[in-house]
This record gives structure tokens, sequence and C-alpha cells, in this order.
């Protein structure tokens, strides 16, 4: 039985790993941003902590929530959207809103969690997505493809620091969540069966590269 901690598992793919790490019979240990939150992760057999990523201070409590811990695998899948396209500049409201989540969440999470990854030997899972890339990339979503090209070099330059873990940033696919939309051809099973399964297979060499759902390994160029 591994350790598996999510961050970020109130709803869509967050919950379906949950889900999916409680059916394989593993301990897992899920946060979510609001303490009404709590009952429908523990109703699904999970241990859960309450952790806004957006709020430095509640991110600064989660190492000692999480001490003495050895963790095989940390997923942090917290994000916000943004559907601003490349016309319209973002105010500093919006720009601090979406980074927040995306990047300062997950720079403030890492260096808490990455040493409890490390003790175990594990792997920790960063959501991106392939709208981080820079080829073929559009003017539609800028400030969102923005924040999630930065989480990508959170990965690639956190991975030195902390050569015990192996970290990879997560291309979950275009699924149907409340940030996905109805019309994208992945369910969130969908992309959660390829996750785990892409989680399961990743070796020290995938180190700061980007993994699709499906198990692609991806140039981000």
């Amino acid at each position: 039985m591994a350790l598996v901690l999510i961050i970020g598992a109130s709803r869509g793919l967050g919950l379906g790993l949950v889900k999916a790490y409680v059916a394989d019979g593993h301990r897992v240990i899920a946060t979510v941003r609001q303490v009404a939150d709590k009952p429908r992760l523990q109703a699904e057999g999970a241990e859960v902590l309450v952790v806004d990523v957006a709020n430095p201070a509640s991110v600064s409590g989660l190492a000692w929530q999480l001490e003495g811990e050895a963790i095989n695998l940390a997923v942090y899948v917290a994000g916000m959207w943004s559907d601003l396209s490349a016309a319209t500049a973002p105010s500093q409201e919006e720009f601090d809103r979406v980074m927040h989540t995306n990047v300062l969440g997950a720079m403030q999470v890492l260096p808490q969690v990455a040493p409890l990854v490390a003790a175990a030997g594990g792997v920790f899972g960063l959501m991106s997505s392939e709208m981080s890339l820079l080829r073929g990339a559009e003017p539609d979503a800028w400030l969102y493809r923005v924040s999630k090209a930065a989480l990508n070099m959170v990965v690639a330059a956190s991975q030195p620091q902390w050569p015990g873990a192996t970290l990879v940033a997560l291309d979950p696919g275009w699924v149907q969540t409340e940030m996905g939309g109805s019309a994208a051809p992945l369910t969130v099973a969908q992309s959660v069966q390829g996750m785990v399964q892409t989680l399961a297979s990743v070796t020290p060499a995938d180190g700061g590269r980007v993994l699709r759902h499906d198990g692609v390994r991806v140039n981000i160029g």
C-alpha cells in the first residue's frame, strides 16, 4: 500500500484521482480549499486536509500536517482557468488569481512536499496542460497558457533540488470537467485511468519532463 497525496481534490480530476487510488487500496491524503468539501472526500475513504494553495499562509501549514510521512506519490491538481484572449490585457486581479493558484501555489507546496516524496523515492506530478506548449500556441486563453508554461519551468527547475524524487508535469488531456466543458473528448475516468498508468510508469529519467495522460513523453519547445 502506497501513500498518495492529492492536492486540490474537491472535484474533477482531483476527486477522480482520489477515487482511483482509494479503489486500488492505497492510503490517500487529499487537500481541499474549503471545510465544506471535507465530508465528500472522507466518504470516499480519504484523509482530508484543508489547504488553500492560493494563500501562502495556508500552504505554510502543510509541512507540519504531513510531518513524519514518506509520500510515494503526490499530485498537484489545483488550478484556475482564464479564457482571456491575447486581445485583452489581464487585470492585476485576474493575473494574480490565475498565477497564484497555478504557479505560486505549486512553488509554495514543492519545498514542503518534495522532501517527503524524496524520502520515499517517489513521484511528484504537477498538473500542466497541452496548452502550455510553445509549439502550436494560439491566442485564446493566453493567461492560462502562460501560467501552465511557467509551471513546466517550475517542474524542470525543481528537479535537481530533490534528486530523490522524480518530478513531472502532467497533461491530462481535454477533459469533461467544469474547466474543460462538456465538448471535451475525454471523460474524467478516462483521463484519470491514463494518468494513473502513466504515473506508475515514471522512471528517474522522466524527471523534469512533461508527460501526457496516455504516457507520451512531450517535447515542450
